[in-house]
Formats: structure tokens, C-alpha cells, sequence
């Protein structure tokens, strides 16, 4: 059942389709028997082009690899690099062995690294050799000057005690580390039937992937997640979608988020899709000419690279008449830029998915059979096998309508935070309830809206302010290409409201305009104080709009200072 029981906001998904209880290689191994032939993975950038059975022996060849340098079932691997064929390579020939690969920001720096490879212990990393201007290599060296003594899989460093073994995927040999083509090669001793021993042994509620949250407010958390938890996630979303072995699947948002290598590349190889990967990170150019070279039937992507897309300046010269279909998703959709994907991208059946890395990450998902208007203004109805809730701040379900905290529970749930029980039951309770943090309101149908953060809530003379509403309504203004609203301390009310805005191209505006265009039409406590333009907002690789650094922006600005509270 979908909708809600005796008018509370809580539901459950479908349970008619059973979970598949096999391993991610069990499963992309069938799906390279049924549709070895078809189109596996595109890498514009690489100029690469691989079927499935292609795909699927080189996946093989680099596990042969692996396992020959020592590498087993439970060992940790990073894996840094920007989206790239070694990448998705390195996700499969994990999964082939049980190795738990560690996805790795491709933004992160020295301190960021170090952190990340020693909080799950590293034994191996795989990683590119320089992006942009991160100098990776260099970077490494700098934490493990041993390496320039080691022999290749042997390190012993100081910093980096449980990291062994580093793969560069550069052509030129670096000291104390293998390049990509010599890991590979370091197999061919290595059978198919000895690979397949080791994925026979393997139980699909292992731990395969741990995922670093974010991190905004202390140090990140590895959310460790198992081949059934994301394989399963993969497969129902691909359902609403109805993402088939026909369809072409253009993946331009980051591979080390779950929106890449769930949503994208997990969920080609569960229906059979192609993987189209337009470039290394993501550029609106570069995405939109995949898809009319590619014919993509299907695009990803979060709000912010739509708009980019819609506003790119060549975007009417591109045919997108091949689209139908794809996930906006990462972080709350402004309804405007939902019509125009709609009515401008030729993607009518385009859905609308939320969740979080916890929970694998999709819990609920709009379907290309919702009305319009469910699409645009909510995130959808409960995922199968999944049960949500919206709780008061004594855990309450609270009545359809009503504002609260979103629960999630199910298969979904992460295994935990790696090594850290204390912030694994901070976030799931005793009764196995993931608590998200996002702040939501259930209709008596089952959709659900996202109404904001919990910590983005503003508090404003004693008026509990929702920033998502009323950048919504900025968003209205013909003016506006981006907005965030965001808290900052005031001593007379607490706090106050503050709007960042980016102006579309060629536009001018004043804070008078923005502020007259309010009036009247929301309440006069909702209207922001203080109002910003600036050519761009801080946001994370995925997308992500960072509030914390423009609310210290404007601390800064305005000499203002923290609140004591109570």
C-alpha cells in the first residue's frame, strides 16, 4: 500500500516484487549473458566505447588483478578519479571479489584524504594522476614520502598505516605505485573459474561500497552500504522509469556519489541500459552534445545542472527530441525548472527521486504516471519494500498535512557508519528508523513534499521559517536563474532571513525590485532582511547548495555573532 493509514503520515511500499537476494556480480553477469552484445559504456571524453560483453572482460581482467596483488574478500579500496572508465571498471572488479571499494571526492585535499583513507583502512587506493588543478599524485606523496622508496604494493607510511597497495591511472611509472595496465596484467595467472569461486562465496548483505556523507558540520561519515541494499535500490528505480535494454542513459553527475554509481551505472547494469558518460565532471555543453550524439533516451541530473543546461547558450541548437525520460534529483527542485524540462528537454516522463546516501539513496520517487502537478510540486510516493513516517520532535507520526521529520526503514537502511556505533544510533533507532534529518509533509494520498532541512529551519521571532518555501516562490521572478535563503543570527529576532541570487544572463536587478515583488504575496516575516547577487553559489561536486558558507559570508560581512541558545 501507498497511502496513508488512519489519516497519520506514515505509509508502506509494495511488496508484490520480491528483493533480489543475489550479489551485484551475480547480477551484472546476467545481465552481460542476455545483452553482451548491446552498447555497455560510452566515455565521450576517453573516446571509449564498450558492449556489455566488452565491458564485462575487463571488469574481469582487472579482478584477476586485484586478487594477484593480494587483495580479498572485505578489504577496503579507495577509489579517486573524476568520472573515468577506470572508475566504473574498479566498481565491478570490486564487486566480482568482494572487495568494499571506498568512493573518494575527487574534490578532496590533503587533510580530506588522509582522513578518508585512514577512518576505513585503506588497503589499496586506485586513483587518477592529476584533474584540473588537483595534483593527486603529488598529494600522495606528500602524505607517503615513503613512496618514493617503496616497492609497489609493499608501503609502509607513517600517515597511511593500512595503505599497501596505489593504482595510478596515468602511462608514465611513478615510484612505489603500479600503474592501471600493470595491475591488470599482474592477473593473467589468474582463471575465470577462480574468480568465480570467490563471487560464489560472496552473500549479498556483505558490505561492498562506503560512501562519505558530506561532512558540513564535523568530520565526514562512511556510510557503509551492501550489494543487497544498493542493487535493490537500483532495480526499483529503473522500474518507474521503465529504463530498459533499449534505453541510453546519459550519467553526468559524479560516479563517487550514489546518484552516479547507484541511480547511473548500478541501474544500467541491472535493466541493461547503456551507459553514456558525456565527461569527465560535469559541463552542460558537453552533456547536452551527448545527448544528441548519443541519442540518449535518458538524462540525470540535480536541479542545478538542468538549469545550467536550460540556460546553456547554444541549448536551442541541440536535439533532445530523443529524450523521454531520466531523474532529477540531489537536492530540492525549484516547480519552474521541473515545466521547463518538461516542456523544453522533451523529457515529459522525467521523475523526481529523493533520499540520502543512508538509505541507499532512493525512498521516494515520483512516477511517469503522476499527474504533472504531483511531479512538479512533491518528491513522489514510497519506494517498494521501504516505510516512511513524519515525525514531531518526540518521534509522534503526525497527522496527514502536518510538518515533521522524515523516517525511512527497510532494506534500504545502511549497514552503518563505518567504525562510529555512537553516530550509527544518533541516526537509526532502536526500531531500525533511519531519521534524515529533512523535514517533510505527507498528502492523504501518500506523495510527500520536502519542506526543508531540520537544521535549515529558521527560527524567526518565534515563526518556524522554511527556506525551500520561499525560494520557490523567488524562483517565480522572471529574473531569477538561482536562489538560496538561509538564516544568519539577529539580536533582536534570532535570527533573520537572507537570499543569495543569481540573475540570469544579461539581467540586472536591485534588492527594492525583489523585495516589491513579495509584497502582498507572502507573509511579511518571510520577505528576506538582507538580499545578495553574486555570480555563483558554493555547492558540493554533487550539486549541492553549501548554506553554511554563505551564512559565514554574511557573519563576516555584517560583523554579526552567534546566538547563545539554550
Amino acid at each position: 500500500m501507498t497511502a496513508p493509514i488512519d489519516n497519520l503520515s506514515q505509509v508502506a511500499g509494495d511488496t508484490a516484487q520480491p528483493l533480489i537476494e543475489r550479489t551485484i556480480a551475480e547480477v551484472f553477469a546476467q545481465t552481460v549473458r542476455e545483452h553482451g552484445e548491446r552498447d555497455g559504456a560510452i566515455f565521450c571524453a576517453q573516446e571509449v566505447r564498450l558492449s556489455y560483453a566488452e565491458l564485462a572482460n575487463r571488469v574481469d581482467r582487472l579482478a584477476a588483478g586485484f586478487h594477484a596483488l593480494g587483495l580479498r574478500k572485505g578489504d577496503r579500496i579507495g577509489i579517486w578519479s573524476p568520472n573515468r572508465l577506470e572508475w566504473l571498471l574498479t566498481q565491478f572488479a570490486t564487486a566480482r571479489l568482494g572487495l568494499v571499494m571506498v568512493n573518494i571526492n575527487p574534490a578532496y585535499r590533503l587533510a580530506e584524504l588522509e582522513f578518508a583513507l585512514n577512518k576505513v583502512g585503506c588497503k589499496a587506493l586506485v586513483t587518477a594522476t592529476r584533474f584540473k588543478t588537483s595534483d593527486y599524485i603529488a598529494m600522495l606523496q606528500t602524505l607517503a614520502p615513503e613512496l618514493a622508496s617503496s616497492r609497489p604494493g609493499a608501503l609502509e607510511a607513517a600517515k597511511l598505516p593500512d595503505l599497501k597497495t596505489v593504482i595510478q591511472m596515468g602511462e608514465e611509472d611513478v615510484a612505489g605505485m603500479f600503474g592501471f595496465e600493470q595491475a591488470i596484467a599482474a592477473g593473467e595467472a589468474v582463471t575465470d573459474g577462480d574468480l568465480d569461486g570467490i563471487t560464489a562465496s560472496l552473500d549479498c548483505r556483505e558490505p561492498i561500497n562506503i560512501q562519505f556523507t558530506s561532512g558540513t558540520t564535523g568530520t565526514p561519515k562512511g556510510a557503509t552500504l551492501t550489494h543487497r541494499n544498493i542493487l535493490n535500490n537500483a532495480y526499483f528505480l529503473t522500474q518507474l522509469i521503465e529504463l530498459g535494454e533499449t534505453d541510453r542513459l546519459c550519467i553526468p553527475v559524479p560516479l563517487y556519489h550514489c546518484f552516479g554509481m547507484v541511480m547511473g551505472s548500478l541501474a544500467c547494469a541491472v535493466s541493461g541500459a547503456a551507459m553514456v558518460f558525456p565527461s569527465e565532471v560535469f559541463e552542460p555543453g558537453s552533456t547536452l552534445a551527448a545527448v544528441e550524439q548519443e541519442r540518449c533516451t535518458a538524462l540525470y541530473g540535480v536541479p542545478t545542472m538542468f538549469v545550467a543546461e536550460l540556460q546553456h547558450a547554444d541549448f536551442a541548437s541541440f536535439d533532445l527530441s530523443s529524450l523521454r525520460t531520466g531523474i532529477m534529483a540531489g537536492s530540492p527542485c525549484p516547480i519552474e525548472v521541473m515545466r521547463r524540462v518538461v516542456s523544453d528537454m522533451n523529457m515529459a516522463e522525467v521523475s523526481i527521486a529523493y533520499g540520502m546516501t543512508e538509505t541507499s539513496p532512493v525512498s521516494f520517487q515520483s512516477s511517469p504516471h503522476d499527474s504533472i502537478d504531483k511531479r512538479v510540486t512533491t518528491v513522489g510516493r514510497i519506494h517498494p519494500h521501504v516505510e516512511a513516517k513524519v515525525v514531531d520532535e518526540a518521534g509522534r507520526t503526525v497527522p496527514v498535512g502536518r510538518d515533521g521529520e522524515i523516517c525511512t526503514r527497510g532494506y534500504l537502511v545502511m549497514a552503518g557508519y563505518w567504525d562510529d556505533e555512537e553516530r550509527t544510533r544518533e541516526a537509526i533507532d532502536d526500531e531500525g528508523w533511519m531519521h534524515t534529518g529533512d523535514l517533510g509533509r505527507m498528502d492523504e494520498e501518500g506523495f510527500l513534499n520536502i519542506v526543508g532541512r531540520v537544521k535549515d529551519m529558521v527560527i524567526r521571532g518565534g515563526e518556524n521559517l522554511f527556506p525551500k518555501e520561499i525560494e520557490d516562490f523567488l524562483y517565480r521572478h522572471p529574473k531569477i536563474q538561482a536562489v538560496q535563503v538561509f538564516g544568519i543570527p539577529d539580536e533582536k529576532f534570532g535570527e533573520e532571513l537572507c537570499a543569495w541570487i543569481m540573475l540570469k544572463p544579461d539581467e540586472t536587478a536591485e534588492e527594492t525590485e525583489i523585495r516589491a515583488f513579495c509584497e502582498d504575496q507572502i507573509a511579511h516575516f518571510k520577505i528576506p532582511r538582507h538580499i545578495r547577487f553574486v555570480d555563483e553559489l558554493p555547492l558540493t561536486v554533487t550539486g549541492k547548495p553549501q548554506k553554511f558558507k554563505m551564512r559565514e559570508a554574511m557573519i563576516e560581512e555584517l560583523k554579526l555573532r552567534e546566538l547563545k541558545t539554550a
